[in-house]
């Protein structure tokens, strides 16, 4: 019974931190969607998209995409005519760099700062962009679509916008409450039984390799399996219980911004006909070649230093 409660209370206290950032974001985004702002936004970056082989109407999902989710993203790809390549480039660049408010603002809560989780996920978009544009020139045939995206009939009124907009933050709080709370338990559970020390020990050749200590397992786990915003519940758990570094926690998140909710996130792409082996593949290589690079970056600068606690402190405000 103990461990339940610690579970619940954890679990309350987590939903509250983060419903505190996702519900107010959702709102904001959810009346700007009917407005002219992301019109706007779209005709700005609309010319961009020549350098990474993709047409100015690309640029519709990219917004949707970074500034709602990927089910927002994918939507709008289904009011388009591409091709194969733009499409999975639009699917590698929304991989990557999706949902970026809010996530980005939740993963800050763990400790990291808002601009390099940006800096990190915006980069990798774009880069993955270029490079995909300029070594695959096949997928030129068009995109066969496997879905039709049914979207609901917008709000006559400020009013419905309003009541809409606070709807789905409501919703999107009580699913966090939903996965998070359980999930609290379920950890708090295995905590006390000893089963997550047997995680780590089963994860820690992984870890190493990444450059982080086994403590950090947990952290990667939820990530990997429920995603940036979802898992950042677990994370801030595994920050304070299990003593997780700030270096470690730093590399976890570079990790996670490269691959993150992989399965979820891979699959839902399986209807745009795009080939998702590829994808997934991209995703989990730049994760671990990104993350090994910055460790062994990481630990040279410190050595060559000879003050970990300073770099300890101070990495964040590179």
């Amino acid at each position: 019974m103990s461990s339940f409660k610690k579970g619940l209370q954890a679990g309350l206290t987590t939903t509250w931190t983060l419903g505190k950032v996702i519900f107010p974001i959702t709102i904001l985004i959810g009346i700007l969607r009917h407005t002219p702002v992301i019109d706007w936004i779209v005709k700005l970056i609309a010319p961009l998209m020549a350098l990474f082989g993709l047409p100015g109407e690309a640029a519709i999902p990219l917004v949707l995409g970074n500034l709602l989710n990927l089910y927002a993203g994918i939507a709008g790809i289904l009011t388009l005519s591409l091709s194969v390549k733009s499409v999975f480039i639009l699917a590698v660049m929304l991989s990557f760099s999706h949902n970026l408010l809010i996530e980005s603002t939740v993963a800050s809560r763990v400790g990291i700062k808002i601009w390099v989780i940006v800096l990190v996920r915006m980069g990798l978009a774009l880069v993955s962009a270029a490079v995909i544009n300029l070594v695959w020139h096949g997928g030129s045939e068009t995109a066969q679509y496997g879905m039709i995206s049914n979207q609901g009939a917008a709000p006559g009124s400020w009013g419905g916008i309003v009541l809409e907009a606070i709807t789905k933050g409501a919703l999107g709080v009580l699913q966090l409450a939903a996965i998070v709370i359980p999930l609290m338990v379920v950890i708090q559970y295995l905590k006390d039984y000893g089963f997550l020390n047997k995680l780590s020990k089963w994860l820690a050749p992984f870890t190493r390799l990444l450059g982080m200590r086994e403590n950090t397992s947990m952290t990667l786990v939820a990530g990997l399996t429920i995603g940036l915003a979802y898992g950042a519940g677990v994370m801030i758990q595994a920050v304070k219980d299990d003593g997780v570094s700030k270096r470690d926690i730093t590399l976890a998140f570079i990790f996670l911004v490269s691959c993150h909710a992989v399965v979820e996130d891979t699959l839902i792409f399986v209807p745009l006909g795009i080939p998702v082996w590829p994808l997934l593949l991209i995703r989990l290589l730049t994760a671990v070649l990104l993350t090994v690079i910055v460790a062994r970056l990481w630990t040279g600068r410190n050595q060559s230093a000879g003050k970990d606690s300073k770099y300890e402190t101070n990495y964040d405000s590179l």
